[in-house]
C-alpha cells in the first residue's frame, strides 16, 4: 500500500461530520486590512469519521464570518461521495476522491473548479491527506517527502496545465528533488523554516501599536514583517515610515493591498510607498487579473509583485506565471481543492523558478501550509532562498498541535496528521451560533436591547 501503514483494510469512512466555527476577531480588529474591514476569522470545518481504530480526518477552510454557513452547507453536499469509502484505499490514493469530486458533473457545474464548491472540495480533500498522514504514522510534509516520485505524479491533476508542466516534467523535478533530501530534512529537523510575520501591520491597529509590534518582530528574530496598505495614501506613507523606522534598514517589508486597486492606481501607490523601499507588494489588484498583474508588475519594479491567496486554481496560476506576472507565488492551503492541487501549483512554481511564500493569514492556515513549504524544500525545491511561510499570531491556541514559530523560524511538526485537528473544547465554545461563546454573546446582546 502506497505511502500508508494501516492496521485494518477493511475501515470506512463512517461519518462527515461539519462544524461552523467562528472566532470574534473584528473586535480586536485583528485581520483588518483595506478590503475586509471586520473579519471574524472562521473555519468551516469537517472531521471524518472512520472505523479504523480512532482515526480521523480533520480539515476546514477559511472565510471571515458571514458566509461560512454557506460553505459549511457546501462541504455537507459532497458527503455522499465520502460516506462508506474505504479508509485504506483513501490512503494509498487520495487523488480517487479529488478526482470523483471534481469531476462530478453536476456540482462542477456550480464552478467549474472556482468558488464556494471548490474550496469545500478542498476541505475534505484535505481532510482525506490528514487521515492518511496519521494512519501513516507521520506528519504529511515527511509522508510527501518520503513519497515515491511516480505516485506524487499519480496525485496531480494535469488537465489545463499539461502546455505548461507536463507528468514527464513533473517527475523529472521530483526525481531531482529527491537528492539530498534526507540532508534537507534533517536541518528542517533541526533549524525548521523561515518565518515573516504580519501581525504588526493590520489596518486597523493605531501607529503605536503598529511601531511597538514591529519592534517586538525584530526582537523575536523576524527578518520580514508585512503592512496592510490601499484604504488611504497618506496614512500608508505614515504608517510605512513608522515602520521603516522601526525596524530598521535591514529588515525586508511588504505592503499588502488586498485586491484593492485597478491597474494604474496599484502602479502609482506603489511607486509612491517606493522610499521604504518595500521588499513586494501584495494582491495589488483582482487576483484574476492576468495581464493587469503583469503591467503592475513592470511598472513598479525593483519592487516585486506577490499573489495567489485568493487565486482559485491551478489554471490561473499557471497563467501568472506564463505571462511573467508575478515574483512570488503565494499558494494557500485552504483556497484550491486541497493537497492534490498544490502539488500542481508547486509543481508549476519549481518548473517556473518562482520562490513560494505561501499565505497563512486566518485560522489554522498557518499551521496546514508549513507542511507544504516543507515538503517543497525537502523533496522538490530543495531550498529556502528568498522563501518565508507567513506567521499570523493569532488562535494557535485552539490546536493541539499548533504551529510554533522560535526565533524567526517555523519549528518543524513531528505529530502524524497535516496539524488541521482542532481541540473538541474550541469547536463546543465557537460553533456559530449555539456554541458557547456565541449563545452567550447573543444572550448579552438581547439583554442590552
Amino acid at each position: 500500500m502506497k505511502g500508508t501503514e494501516l492496521s485494518a483494510t477493511t475501515a470506512r469512512i463512517t461519518a462527515v461530520d461539519t462544524y461552523d466555527i467562528r472566532f470574534p476577531t473584528s473586535r480586536e480588529l485583528d485581520g483588518s486590512d483595506a478590503m475586509n474591514p471586520d473579519p471574524d476569522y472562521s473555519a468551516a470545518y469537517v472531521v471524518l469519521r472512520t472505523s479504523a481504530g480512532g482515526h480521523e480526518g480533520h480539515g476546514f477552510t477559511f472565510t471571515i464570518g458571514r458566509g461560512n454557513d454557506v460553505q459549511v452547507a457546501a462541504i455537507d453536499a459532497l458527503r455522499e461521495h465520502t460516506v462508506g469509502r474505504s479508509v485504506a484505499d483513501l490512503c494509498a490514493d487520495p487523488g480517487s476522491l479529488y478526482r470523483d469530486l471534481i469531476g462530478d458533473s453536476q456540482l462542477r457545474w456550480l464552478g467549474p473548479e472556482k468558488g464556494v464548491m471548490h474550496m469545500a472540495i478542498g476541505a475534505v480533500v484535505n481532510a482525506v491527506w490528514d487521515l492518511a498522514a496519521k494512519c501513516a504514522g507521520k506528519p504529511l510534509w515527511q509522508l510527501l517527502a518520503d513519497a515515491d516520485p511516480a505516485w506524487l505524479v499519480s496525485q496531480v491533476d494535469f488537465r489545463y496545465i499539461a502546455d505548461a508542466l507536463t507528468p514527464e516534467d513533473a517527475l523529472e523535478l521530483l526525481v531531482r528533488g529527491r537528492q539530498g533530501a534526507a540532508e534537507r530534512a534533517e536541518l528542517l529537523l533541526r533549524d525548521g523554516y523561515p518565518a515573516y510575520t504580519t501581525s504588526p501591520g493590520w489596518l486597523g491597529y493605531s501607529d503605536e501599536k503598529l511601531t511597538r509590534l514591529a519592534k517586538q518582530a525584530v526582537a523575536d528574530g523576524f527578518t520580514q514583517i508585512k503592512l496592510k496598505v490601499g484604504a488611504d495614501l497618506a496614512d500608508d506613507i505614515r504608517r510605512c515610515r513608522a515602520a521603516r523606522e522601526a525596524v530598521g534598514p535591514d529588515i525586508r517589508m511588504a505592503i499588502d493591498a488586498n485586491q484593492r486597486w485597478n491597474v494604474a492606481e496599484a502602479v502609482e501607490w506603489t511607486n509612491a510607498l517606493a522610499e521604504f523601499d518595500p521588499y513586494w507588494i501584495e494582491e495589488p489588484t483582482s487576483p484574476d487579473d492576468i495581464l493587469g498583474h503583469a503591467a503592475i508588475r513592470r511598472g513598479v519594479s525593483p519592487v516585486k509583485v506577490a499573489t495567489g491567496e485568493h487565486v482559485q486554481n491551478r489554471i490561473v496560476f499557471k497563467q501568472l506565471l506564463q505571462a511573467d506576472a508575478i515574483d512570488i507565488l503565494q499558494l494557500d492551503s485552504a483556497r484550491v481543492a486541497g493537497v492534490n492541487e498544490n502539488l500542481a501549483i508547486l509543481l508549476l512554481a519549481a518548473k517556473f523558478g518562482v520562490p513560494v511564500c505561501p499565505h497563512a493569514g486566518g485560522v489554522g492556515l498557518c499551521e496546514l501550509v508549513q507542511h507544504l513549504s516543507m515538503f517543497d524544500y525537502v523533496a522538490l525545491s530543495g531550498t529556502t532562498e528568498d522563501r518565508v511561510i507567513e506567521f499570523v499570531d493569532h488562535l494557535h491556541q485552539h490546536f493541539p498541535d499548533p504551529a510554533t514559530v522560535t526565533g524567526g523560524r517555523y519549528r518543524t511538526p513531528t505529530t502524524p496528521g497535516f496539524s488541521a485537528t482542532m481541540h473538541q473544547a474550541s469547536i463546543d465554545t465557537y460553533t456559530y451560533p449555539g456554541g458557547a461563546f456565541w449563545a452567550a454573546d447573543l444572550a448579552d446582546q438581547e439583554a442590552q436591547a
